[in-house]
């Protein structure tokens, strides 16, 4: 089996789940979603993403029914239901494991939680484009993936801060439920980032770091009160992915991959770094995909 049937038999796995979260999933639909074995399937699905196929459909349907309790006015136990748990004291057993917080409590206090938000496969592989790897040159090293990305014209909805550059600083400014308010965003395109505001981008008095969301450049519906929004051009992005570490060590993560970053040559590929056409953005910190972070490129004509 080769790497992009593992990789394609993932993928389907990881549809199937998607398309049917709200419903009973077991090894042997998955296994059939794949087209191999109950005991291959697991075992591929495994060691692409980190996690069991029911670790991996337990963590999306708690952030699934998070999600829902924050933007629905539903019951607990009826989101309990919908997503696939018998009891509300089972649902309310593993919310409380998963995000260390009950239900009740959550809903009630508006509290910010780390959602899981798991890359697809296929998507991840088929786009590095860009040497494969790279390896960062230290002791042991890790392989950091690296590619680029289009992003359309869009739209950015963000949270400006005062003096902050870099996320602890932002989070004393304005607070630590900003994520959780951009997560609520439906019409996001993608998840919500921090970033470092380019000079063109920022105004008098406020921070390089900021947090946000990209919406459509069409986008027309309500901006939440202390937010603004933004036009952003077309653009390339380098990203910059790691590999999957432990959720304790994601201060060493992060400062691997600046190692990388600052000496990377993206010349070399055939791109500029282009820092006015964007912000500089990183992703949540999550053990189980590496963390990313993404540099504004542009082709170098020739």
């Amino acid at each position: 089996m080769n790497s992009w049937e593992k990789i394609n038999a993932v993928q389907r796995m990881q549809d199937f789940i998607e398309e049917n979260l709200n419903a009973p999933i077991t090894l042997y639909m998955l296994s059939k979603a794949a087209g191999y074995s109950p005991w291959h399937s697991a075992r591929i699905f495994k060691e692409l993403t980190g996690k069991t196929p029911f670790e991996y459909i337990r963590y999306l349907r708690l952030s699934g029914a998070a999600v829902a309790l924050q933007r629905e006015k539903v019951k607990i136990v009826d989101v309990a239901f919908d997503f696939v748990f018998d009891s509300h004291e089972g649902f309310t057993r593993a919310f409380s494991k998963q995000f260390g917080v009950t239900p009740h409590k959550y809903v009630k206090d508006t509290l910010a939680i780390k959602l899981f938000m798991p890359t697809r496969i296929r998507d991840y592989y088929r786009n590095i484009q860009i040497g494969g790897s790279y390896m960062s040159g230290k002791q042991n090293p890790n392989t950091v993936f690296v590619q680029v990305v289009d992003r359309p014209k869009r739209k950015l909805i963000l949270k400006r801060g005062i003096k902050a550059t870099h996320y602890f600083e932002y989070c004393e400014e304005v607070g630590c439920d900003v994520w959780d308010v951009l997560g609520s965003i439906k019409e996001a395109l993608y998840e919500p980032i921090g970033m470092w505001l380019p000079e063109s981008m920022r105004k008098p008095g406020t921070s390089v770091y900021a947090q946000g969301v990209e919406v459509s450049a069409d986008f027309s519906g309500k901006v939440p009160e202390g937010f603004e929004m933004i036009d952003l051009p077309p653009c390339k992005m380098m990203i910059f992915q790691g590999q999957p570490y432990d959720e304790d060590k994601f201060e060493q993560a992060i400062s691997d991959i600046w190692e990388v970053m600052k000496t990377y040559n993206p010349e070399v590929y055939g791109f500029t770094w282009a820092d006015d056409d964007a912000p500089r953005f990183q992703l949540a910190p999550m053990g189980y995909r590496g963390y990313i972070e993404a540099r504004p490129v542009k082709q170098i004509n020739t």
